[in-house]
């Protein structure tokens, strides 16, 4: 692989309704689109998926921008990269920093994919033409959050994620339960609560979650061990699994029954891959987390997911989920509560370049 040029993209677009959580109000969702471009005039693409402000991780689009251009494109202008896995490896010097990376090496597997001649979903070892989707429910109120499902359900959405925190967690799922006593609900409380609260949410077993997400601190695994001794619903861990070592870790001290893999938090394809693997292995269950992403980052999540262990529907919507109109072409659709996995070179998507020429905030190329 010979790269000629890389392109960075700050955009911004307005979301069609507002995404809640206990952590804040997302109104307007900013992003970085990276393009890969080889000697051959062929383009891969990524997305740097952190957030405007670090209320999900330490990362922002402002410190990716700044990772991305001056600590790991300047790396990858002095080695050379055959592979996908040899710009992951590179990135092993730096520390921290997952989303930046993720962005530039997720490029990088979509340009080695289309230069193959290869669908992304085959070239990682995919085995699903098409995905389950599920859905987030991030209301600001009860009524919200039940026409929100009401909605969903028409259009055919398998799993239905719901936001919790203390004060609103028991009585909002009771009453969820009681309108739709065999929905496939999970809670995700984005750490929210702590080990004071086992109480609490152990009452929640009363509802038979498919999992709860990250109830704990973002950055533990040792006390969510106990907490999974103390209750009955599965923990799902995701903000806690941020590389391989952690998800070994968490597995090894019954941290969890389930993990979130997002490749964007976690550095990408090849480290993704690499916990999807262990937990297969291991019988632990895994499923695709979402950012609320621009189409770039959906696409690769659509080939992620289509790997053998996923197994739990992901946050896989539809692009009308959150945009007017997104960036790529065809928008990514729901149909029977399942997604199709293209297979077609690369990510399977072209991409709407009026809609992301109107979007960029902010351009920046890099020549080698």
């Amino acid at each position: 692989m010979r790269i000629a040029q890389i392109k960075l993209r700050v955009i911004s677009m307005p979301l069609k309704s507002p995404f809640h959580t206990h952590l804040g109000t997302v109104t307007e969702r900013e992003g970085i689109i990276v393009e890969v471009i080889d000697s051959n005039g062929i383009s891969g693409y990524g997305e740097g998926v952190a957030f405007t402000t670090p209320w999900y991780t330490e990362e922002t689009v402002r410190t990716s921008l700044h990772i991305m251009s001056d600590v790991l494109i300047p790396l990858l202008q002095k080695n050379l990269i055959n592979q996908p896995e040899d710009a992951a490896i590179l990135f092993q010097s730096i520390r921290k920093n997952h989303m930046a990376k993720a962005g530039l090496e997720m490029a990088i597997w979509d340009l080695y994919a289309k230069a193959s001649l290869t669908s992304l979903s085959k070239v990682i070892g995919g085995t699903r033409s098409e995905i389950a989707s599920g859905v987030v429910i991030a209301a600001d109120s009860l009524l919200s959050a039940l026409n929100q499902i009401e909605k969903y359900l028409e259009e055919g959405y398998q799993r239905f994620k719901i936001k919790i925190h203390p004060g609103q967690d028991y009585t909002v799922l009771e009453e969820i339960r009681r309108y739709y006593p065999e929905l496939p609900i999970m809670a995700d409380a984005n750490s929210a609560y702590t080990l004071k609260d086992m109480d609490r949410l152990k009452a929640l077993d009363d509802f038979n979650l498919l999992m709860i997400e990250q109830p704990l601190a973002s950055d533990d695994i040792i006390e969510h061990s106990l907490l999974q001794k103390g209750i009955n619903t599965p923990i799902c861990l995701d903000e806690s699994i941020v590389s391989f070592h952690d998800a070994k870790n968490a597995i090894e001290l019954g941290s969890c029954k389930i993990i979130n893999i997002k490749a964007g938090r976690v550095g990408g394809l090849y480290e993704a891959k690499r916990i999807h693997d262990y937990c297969l292995n291991r019988g632990i269950d895994v499923w695709c987390g979402g950012m609320i992403e621009f189409g770039i980052s959906r696409a690769h999540n659509i080939a992620l997911a289509s790997l053998p262990g996923f197994t739990i529907p992901g946050d896989i919507s539809a692009s009308n989920r959150f945009w007017e109109e997104d960036i790529i072409a065809p928008e990514v659709s729901v149909k029977n509560g399942c997604v199709s996995v293209p297979d077609t070179p690369g990510i399977g998507f072209g991409i709407n370049e009026k809609r992301l020429k109107e979007t960029t905030r902010i351009e920046k190329v890099f020549k080698f």
